[in-house]
Formats: structure tokens, sequence, C-alpha cells
């Protein structure tokens, strides 16, 4: 999926990094060696085709927004570019059944007997952001997301983080003051072949690789046109086979409407074993009520 886009990602979310009763002394930034565009370029292509045939998962979650706070649990299982099938729990109880495929959506509501039957659009009139089924599928997996291989990036000059960006230092700084003036403020962007491209609405992407160059541990995506801002920090992973997943995962999104925060905690993470997906809306369920 090309940058422009994902305008997105509105499901979101934000962490509480609990300290206890007292903070701890932050350690002294250490400097990284310094790499190359070129060595960290290979290493976000690598990483960006690193996809199981199929995932399963629990995950604790704590979600919040501007009004409501609230913790559940849901169990996904995957199939690779096919389906997504999250569960949500309660007093284990599944209360949620819900169906991702790549055009469409399905939600069958056990608590209010009602189901939904949508395409992925939902997503963005329910949240104020796209997504796509790609992108969801690289959240989960903890994937560098919207990374396009044929894209062209450039690296952040940082002494503490290896950053590759969608666009140059000076023009994130430039749009981070402009946020609006589209017409005046319009980037055109080559890619990797020297073609260029007119990058729409400005969504600038900076994922941050892990010193072990071995996975991304902090994802920030800024959308100036409708003032957008998201994080996703990977705060701890588990190596499963060969396979480096989340384990701890904060996402914090911050709109023009709305401050959502998730939290994840992932447990009992399976990879490339069968999953058998169970859904199904009962006949005698009507429509859910659309209203926000």
């Amino acid at each position: 999926m090309s940058i422009r886009n994902i305008k997105w990602l509105g499901l979101a979310l934000l962490v509480t990094l609990g300290s206890c009763a007292r903070r701890p002394v932050a350690d002294k930034p250490i400097k990284l060696e310094k790499r190359k565009t070129s060595e960290l370029i290979h290493v976000m292509d690598s990483l960006s085709g690193v996809r199981p045939n199929s995932f399963y998962t629990k995950i604790k979650c704590h979600f919040s927004d501007t009004n409501r706070r609230i913790s559940f649990k849901t169990s996904i299982r995957a199939v690779r570019d096919s389906v997504i099938n999250p569960i949500i729990t309660y007093a284990g109880i599944p209360i949620v059944n819900s169906l991702i495929r790549r055009d469409s959506l399905f939600i069958s509501n056990r608590k209010d007997k009602c189901a939904i039957r949508t395409t992925m659009n939902y997503m963005k009139e329910s949240f104020g952001v796209d997504f796509d089924f790609r992108n969801i599928e690289e959240l989960l997996l903890g994937l560098p997301v919207a990374y396009d291989t044929t894209q062209k990036y450039f690296q952040i000059n940082d002494p503490y983080n290896y950053i590759i960006s969608s666009h140059r230092k000076r023009v994130i700084r430039k749009e981070n003051k402009n946020k609006h003036d589209k017409d005046n403020n319009l980037i055109l962007r080559k890619d990797r072949n020297g073609n260029e491209e007119d990058d729409g609405d400005n969504v600038m992407i900076r994922y941050f690789i892990h010193p072990s160059l071995k996975s991304i541990s902090r994802l920030v995506i800024d959308s100036p046109e409708d003032t957008t801002h998201i994080s996703v920090d990977y705060i701890d992973r588990d190596t499963v086979d060969t396979y480096l997943l989340p384990k701890e995962v904060i996402i914090d999104i911050v709109t023009a409407r709305n401050h959502i925060v998730l939290t994840m905690d992932y447990d009992k993470t399976e990879i490339n074993t069968p999953q058998e997906i169970y859904f199904v809306i009962p006949e005698e369920y009507g429509n859910c009520n659309s209203e926000k």
C-alpha cells in the first residue's frame, strides 16, 4: 500500500507505562554505530517480507479514548493475506466475533444479538482513519506498516536511533510548521526507479529500527492535512521459532476529535500451525445500530 493511501489507522492507542511510587533514573542514551542508508534500507526490505503463513495469539487489551476506558481480552487467528479473526471475550465468554478480509468486514455481537456486514471503509467511518487489511496484519505481526519496497526512503541522522523515513528531515520540519495549504506544500518524491510521484496528502512515516537490526522498535505516522499523529511502540518481543514477534505494544493515536490509546500484551503466540476459523452470524440477528 502506498503512503498516500494511509491517512489512517484509527484503531489506535496509547500507553500507561506504569512506574510505581519511585521513578527510576533514565539511562543515558547510548550512541549507535553509524550505518549507511543502503544498509538500513536492506534491513527494512528484509523485515517487510517476513510473514508466517498463519498466526494465533491471545491479547490482553486496555483501551481508552476521550469518552471511555475499557479492558478486555481477545484471541486472534490469522491466515496470511486472507483472513483475520479477532474474538473478544469477557469473563471467558465470547461476546464479539469478527472476520476481516481484504475487502470486507463482518462483526457478530452476541451481547446485543446483532451483526454488521460491511466493507473496510467502516474502519474510517468509525474511527476517522483508513484501515487496510495488510496494514492490520503488519501491525499485529510487528512488521513495518505500509512499507513499500519500491518507494524511495531516507535516513534521518540521529546518533541514538536508526531512523528510516518517507521524507527528508527538512520536509518533516516544514510540514510540522505548515500543516495545511496543501497546494503550496506539494511534495514531489521519486520511487527507486527515479520516477516522480505526487505525495498527495503528505503523510509522513518514520520507522525506528532496533539497534540489533532484527526488528522495528517504533513507528511514527503524521498526517498534517488532518492533524493526525500515530505512534506505535513495540516495547518487548518474543522469539517464536525463527520469528521475532510482539509481546507488548503501545499504540497512541491523536486526531483533531479524539485521543485513542491501546496497550496490548500478547500471550501464547503460535505461528505456522493450522488455524480453524469458525464464524457464523445467527439468522435471528438483526443489523447493529450504526450510530457512533
